[in-house]
């Protein structure tokens, strides 16, 4: 669970945008012509959002275009339909395969299962990065997308955008940047001089992207933004219906209804933020990332993976079985993200670590002390599935096992 705002829920930006939710709570912008305000909120917050990404250099091509969904998964669904009906459309391809890293986002394998799209899921290289050459290995006749992280989530590490593009371009296929994660946080890092490589639309071959306000944007969760290089592209995510009784029928994204306070909740947080804000809010994430990173490598117990772009450093441990540290943490009220191949942990820093930083690394500290003194997982704790998890051969049973908890708790 991600709190990105800071502060608490009765003051500043939590109380404005709960007011601009509830002021439009009753929209719905599936009837364009009744709720006009916020038909224009969603094409205003697209317009902010895509300026962040090359909409206004001449190499973007001067046409990038989007909609609003209701979070980074279903703007990773709209981009991956668009591309493989686009590519149906170009090339007529009507068995269509795409070619991910093994670190981008598992809304990829719901997209391949969703559209009937073949997967190829291909390691990542010895920086954890997208392998370019590992992805190109893969290409062939009936491929309609290659995907790049700026920066995967795992990680924190941004694929090589640059070269992934130069690969699509010269294939003739579509190409698809994940910045859910680093939409908002980026292009303001890359304007503070933080050495950012290139990952937007002024890289050729980039054909769309997924970018969620709802995390670094601080806009009100369910809302994200997908875009693409052209209009061309995103006239394949719509769906329009000429022979039904009840009329006629067209929705740009996966929900027909939506919720419009959403949609008035982020376009509120973006222009109450605005560009100065948003500058400021990174400067104090990026500037306390760096201080948790260097603090972690400075434990001799543990070691952080690749090299982090952001805001999100994962770590591991040759020593102790991170897990067990996890579940120590989660103890004194820290929350982590569990990752596998390797084993590791990572925190993902937020507005709400600015203030908390020093009390984290101290209770890492300890908790690596306990578990190193006294190995074994505590009552209670996760570790011992985590552990399993991972050490049993036949994926197949873990993902009924997942399948089986999923069905209890709902």
């Amino acid at each position: 669970m991600l709190c990105y705002i800071g502060g608490s829920e009765s003051e500043g930006h939590f109380s404005l945008i709960n007011e601009a939710c509830s002021m439009f709570a009753h929209t719905n912008p599936l009837h364009l012509d009744v709720f006009q305000s916020v038909a224009r909120f969603e094409a205003e917050v697209v317009t902010m959002t895509a300026s962040l990404f090359g909409s206004k250099e001449k190499t973007s091509g001067g046409q990038i275009c989007g909609n609003m969904s209701s979070g980074g998964t279903e703007s990773i669904l709209l981009a991956v339909k668009s591309s493989r009906d686009y590519m149906k459309a170009k090339k007529g391809i009507t068995r269509p395969e795409m070619i991910i890293p093994e670190s981008a986002h598992s809304a990829y394998d719901k997209a391949a299962q969703y559209f009937n799209i073949k997967l190829w899921r291909v390691p990542v290289n010895k920086e954890f990065q997208a392998d370019a050459k590992a992805i190109r290995q893969h290409i062939s006749r009936n491929t309609v997308l290659i995907v790049g992280s700026a920066p995967g989530f795992p990680h924190g590490i941004i694929d090589p955008i640059e070269e992934l593009g130069e690969l699509a371009f010269r294939y003739g296929i579509c190409f698809h940047v994940d910045l859910c994660l680093g939409g908002f946080v980026l292009p303001f890092a890359r304007k503070l001089g933080y050495p950012i490589p290139p990952f937007d639309f002024s890289v050729k071959g980039v054909t769309s992207m997924s970018v969620d306000v709802h995390k670094y944007g601080l806009a009100p969760k369910g809302t994200s933004v997908v875009l693409y290089r052209n209009h061309d592209i995103r006239k394949h995510q719509f769906v329009a219906v000429t022979e039904w009784s009840g009329g006629l029928y067209v929705s740009p994204t996966i929900a027909g209804s939506r919720p419009g306070g959403l949609i008035a909740g982020a376009w509120a947080a973006m222009m109450s933020l605005g560009l100065e804000g948003y500058l400021e809010n990174t400067k104090a994430i990026m500037e306390v990332s760096k201080k948790i990173q260097k603090g972690i490598e400075e434990m001799p117990e543990l070691f952080v993976i690749g090299k982090p772009d952001m805001t999100v450093i994962a770590f591991g441990s040759n020593v102790v079985d991170i897990f067990e540290v996890n579940d120590i943490l989660t103890s004194k009220g820290w929350h982590l993200n569990a990752l596998q191949r390797p084993n590791s942990l990572h925190i993902c820093v937020t507005l709400q670590h600015v203030p908390a930083f020093g009390d984290f690394l101290q209770d890492l500290r300890e908790s690596v002390k306990t578990v190193k003194e006294n190995p074994g997982p505590i009552k209670g704790g996760l570790a011992p599935i985590y552990g399993a998890a991972g050490r049993i051969p036949d994926r197949s049973m873990v993902q009924e096992l997942l399948v089986n908890y999923m069905d209890s708790t709902c």
